[in-house]
């Protein structure tokens, strides 16, 4: 089965964009034991003319079951990525809900090259199974 379009969520803060795009996996869903899979690509560019490090990130992801989670790490899928001006990072990283549709948000803690930290935005985004429709 073709996946679903589904929008992009971009923001810039810091001289730093976050763009988000967020996919429904049916494949590993299972709606009878209210396991619903959604994989995220989320695209980091610096605009900046320092590099910036990636040091830690904060999620807040709020379910339409009624329950919300916040989660801090180090890094991004087990590296904290340097990227240098007008380069970019990629990385894919997946959410289990227990409801059909929730929303994510956060930010990156990053470190610049003149060692000031940096709370760079992740835009709200909506995590929304095609199956609703």
């Amino acid at each position: 089965m073709m996946p679903m379009y589904q929008p992009t969520f971009v923001e810039v803060s810091h001289e730093v964009s976050v763009e988000v795009k967020p996919l429904y996996l049916e494949d590993e869903s299972d709606p009878v034991t209210h396991k619903h899979v959604f994989a995220y690509f989320i695209a980091i560019r610096n605009f900046g003319t320092q590099l910036v490090k990636l040091l830690k990130r904060h999620w807040e992801i709020e379910d339409f079951s009624g329950e919300q989670y916040e989660i801090d790490g180090e890094g991004v899928i087990g590296i904290q990525p340097a990227i240098v001006p007008d380069g970019k990072h990629e990385y894919n990283s997946f959410c289990v809900l227990k409801s059909y549709r929730g929303s994510m948000r956060g930010y990156y803690t990053m470190e610049r090259e003149d060692g000031k930290l940096i709370n760079v935005r992740i835009p709200e985004f909506y995590l929304i199974s095609h199956l609703l429709n």
